[in-house]
């Protein structure tokens, strides 16, 4: 990645190939770095490797469209880099070529339960495989409603909303 566009992507001062290069867990908070609780966000974005780029783009574009996301900047030159988010800051990325092992797991906030449901129905429509249907998690706590899927390379991928009905 050519270094105008490491400092435009928010890279800057880093090989992109080794670091993070996207989201936080991720919803509609804006781009003040500020949660809707007004504390400092710890991450700002995180990044998966994928296997193809192509098919990962596909498949993030439609799945993730529910929650509001959608592809923010797209980065050529020394690698491919999609970075996806609300509004006009990407915070979850994808690179192309450096497939991770199987078995990070990311979990996207859903402003509520339906949402977490269209994610789901989105993510499998868009060729992932379930990992959970959208329910209430009570092992994690009494409002916990999660939805998994597994991404083309294997991840699990989440949306998840903490909210009561």
């Amino acid at each position: 990645m050519e270094p105008v566009a490491l400092a435009r992507a928010g890279l800057a001062g880093s090989e992109p190939s080794r670091r993070n290069r996207a989201a936080t867990t991720a919803g509609p908070r804006g781009d003040s770095g500020r949660s809707e609780e007004g504390g400092a966000e710890v991450i700002d974005h995180i990044g998966l490797g994928v296997s193809d780029y192509e098919v990962s783009k596909a498949f993030y574009l439609a799945a993730l469209a529910p929650l509001g996301y959608g592809l923010v900047m797209e980065v050529t030159g020394t690698g491919r880099h999609a970075g996806f988010g609300v509004g006009d800051k990407p915070d979850f990325w994808i690179g192309a070529g450096e497939a991770a092992t199987a078995g990070a797991h990311i979990a996207f906030a859903a402003p509520d339960r339906a949402t977490a449901r269209a994610f789901y129905r989105a993510a499998l429509d868009a060729g992932g495989r379930d990992n959970g249907p959208p329910a209430l998690r009570p092992e994690y706590h009494p409002t916990y409603y999660g939805a998994f899927v597994l991404d083309p390379d294997g991840h699990n991928i989440e949306a998840v909303c903490h909210q009561p009905e």
